[in-house]
């Protein structure tokens, strides 16, 4: 199987540097009414998206080039020529793993793109958790006329499923992805606070969290902590797929704190049938994972915050 292996990987290294999309063009120009409603459900109200003067979010570069469900012209053969490979070789999964986006000038509404894309890397053969496979980097370079205005590279791992055996080792809840930007938050956490970021030059609530400001731009923040009272502003019923991990089916909410900013996490203390919008909840934190465990790591149990439905609203829910 090695052998097998080895020679796929340098089959699959061939497909570096080959186009992915010639001359790809944007279904529509950047418009007014995308930005809205982009702004609307990341709940963005910087002034720099509207009025006569708009500018796209940067964060919303990838929308202007997706070619929806009829797909782009300008797509070629070889990303899909590259996925048959793996498919072939039992690398049947998915999972995307990351992006970078690097912006040379804004987008401003009646821009019309085009693109071309490439696939830039294919990463030897890796062993993951998830299984084995190839990490898959495509790079696409993002033109408004002969103008570059960004480019976005895009990361994806093709891999064979880990056997069930392995699978059983590591059903244990995933640990939260801790970067420099939310380190503060997760801190909190472990000492059983809520802690909100706040922009110390408009005084702005944010979360999560980010290193700047989505209303003003400031760079500079606090924290406050949050009083833990809040309601069911909206939720989802989790089913399918099931985690060794999970016992679907579970609520997850969104919370909308007193504070006025919102949160997803677990609803808990009723079933999971009986969530409602509008539900009074309750901040607690709960612990997972068995911290006597000789496969405990990764620096002990694992805190989350949680919300239970308020014991003077439980009998209204039963």
């Amino acid at each position: 199987m090695s052998t097998v292996v080895d020679e796929l990987g340098a089959r699959l290294k061939t497909y570096e540097g080959r186009a992915a999309a010639v001359a790809g063009r944007g279904k529509d120009p950047v418009n007014e009414p995308m930005i809205r409603h982009w702004c609307e459900a990341m709940g963005d109200t910087n002034p720099a998206y509207a009025g006569p003067d708009a500018v796209a979010p940067p964060t919303m570069f990838q929308a202007w080039t997706m070619g929806g469900l009829s797909g782009h012209t300008g797509r070629t053969g070889a990303y899909d020529e590259l996925f048959d490979l793996l498919d072939e070789a039992g690398c049947t999964s998915v999972v995307a793993t990351d992006c970078e986006q690097e912006y040379l000038r804004p987008l401003r509404p009646g821009d019309e793109v085009t693109f071309d894309a490439v696939i830039e890397s294919v990463s030897d053969r890796k062993t993951t958790k998830l299984g084995t496979g190839y990490f898959v980097t495509t790079r696409m370079d993002v033109r408004v006329g002969p103008d570059l205005v960004g480019t976005h590279r895009f990361r994806i791992l093709k891999y064979a499923p880990a056997r069930q055996k392995q699978k059983i080792r590591s059903a244990r809840r995933p640990r939260p992805v801790v970067n420099r930007d939310n380190a503060g938050f997760w801190e909190g956490v472990a000492r059983h606070q809520l802690l909100i970021q706040r922009c110390t030059d408009c005084g702005t609530l944010r979360h999560p969290w980010l290193p700047g400001c989505n209303a003003c731009g400031g760079l500079d923040w606090d924290t406050v902590e949050a009083s833990g009272e809040g309601t069911v502003y909206s939720y989802v019923v989790m089913h399918h797929p099931s985690f060794p991990a999970f016992d679907p089916p579970y609520a997850v909410g969104l919370i909308e704190l007193a504070e006025g900013v919102r949160i997803v996490s677990n609803v808990v203390g009723v079933p999971y049938d009986k969530v409602r919008i509008g539900l009074p909840v309750r901040l607690e934190f709960q612990r997972y994972d068995d911290p006597q465990r000789d496969d405990d790591v990764d620096g002990g149990p694992l805190v989350l915050p949680v919300f239970r439905v308020r014991e003077d609203r439980e009998g209204e829910v039963g």
